[in-house]
């Protein structure tokens, strides 16, 4: 490296220029030939800002290919943002089909919308992409209030503030749902993880969460020994909704409204698999539910 450098400088400005050598030369010195390698020079000027007069020349030698590969690897980043674009395209296009034949051609209710909601459903579901309530019941804007969180579990009461307490206790309290339906559905792997779950201490934030499930695992487990890890599962995923329908009831105002038969609240399975939906409703009789009650269930219908 060569260095041309003032005695004294203020501000420098750094620029650099690359000059790829793409060529190979043979030279023959005394007999066998050599062979001299690609290489990259980079040229480093630097400027004070002040004289206009240059500090600093530099001559870097790169390795072979980095040019390539760098080019290659801005290409690869290029192709990925490309891929990015046409996946929120096609998001403008759905966008733009619904404001066209769904908001505009029903203007009047979305106005009304837009004054304020009245759901006469709040829906308990779970974040897994496949169970899409809005789609396999056909809910449409307004009709619904909804949270979802993985296995589609309802902490008790006692357990403290989670975003599904509150956003039952807006739906109940505030906007006056008249019914609350939890649904499970198959494949589920929240249960999967909770049937997984080992009993040594695991800090992860799945556990943490699916915890919540943990007597719908117990019943599970000493009702369901006999079966195989996924028929157990398979039980857990009905088993948890029940247990969801349960710690509901640990709330003051749900089991008040409940009581006073102001508010129903309704289990529901989706099996994606056959494209089945089993739904039940809790039948509350002014029975002291503990915590290992078995569920007291009406109007039980199967739909396929």
């Amino acid at each position: 490296m060569a260095t041309l450098s003032p005695s004294s400088f203020t501000k420098n400005f750094n620029s650099s220029i690359d000059f790829p050598i793409t060529s190979f030369q043979t030279f023959a010195i005394f007999g066998p030939k050599l062979k001299t390698e690609q290489t990259h020079f980079r040229l480093s000027t630097s400027f004070n800002v002040r004289t206009g007069s240059p500090l600093e020349l530099k001559a870097m030698k790169e390795p072979p290919g980095l040019t390539q590969k760098l080019d290659k690897n801005r290409l690869d980043r290029l192709a990925e943002s490309e891929n990015g674009c046409d996946l929120f395209e096609d998001l403008k296009h759905r966008f733009l089909r619904f404001k066209k034949h769904k908001f505009e051609e029903n203007l009047g209710h979305f106005q009304n919308l837009a004054e304020g909601q009245a759901p006469k459903f709040m829906i308990i579901a779970c974040a897994d992409s496949r169970v899409c309530p809005s789609v396999i019941l056909g809910f449409q804007p307004g009709e619904a209030f909804m949270v979802r969180n993985v296995a589609n579990l309802v902490p008790p009461f006692e357990s403290g503030p989670s975003e599904t307490n509150a956003a039952l206790e807006f739906a109940v309290n505030s906007l006056k749902v008249e019914n609350i339906l939890v649904i499970g559905h198959s494949r589920c792997g929240g249960i999967r993880a909770l049937m997984s779950m080992q009993d040594e201490v695991d800090s992860s934030f799945i556990r943490s969460w699916v915890i919540v499930g943990k007597n719908a695992r117990l019943n599970t487990k000493s009702a369901a020994s006999h079966l195989g890890f996924d028929q157990q599962c398979r039980h857990c995923e009905k088993e948890s909704v029940d247990h969801s329908l349960l710690n509901l009831l640990t709330y003051p105002w749900i089991e008040q409204k409940v009581a006073k038969g102001e508010l129903s609240v309704h289990g529901g399975y989706y099996d994606f698999v056959d494209c089945t939906f089993e739904k039940w409703t809790l039948d509350y009789k002014g029975s002291n539910f503990g915590k290992n009650s078995r569920l007291p269930v009406k109007n039980r219908f199967y739909w396929c």
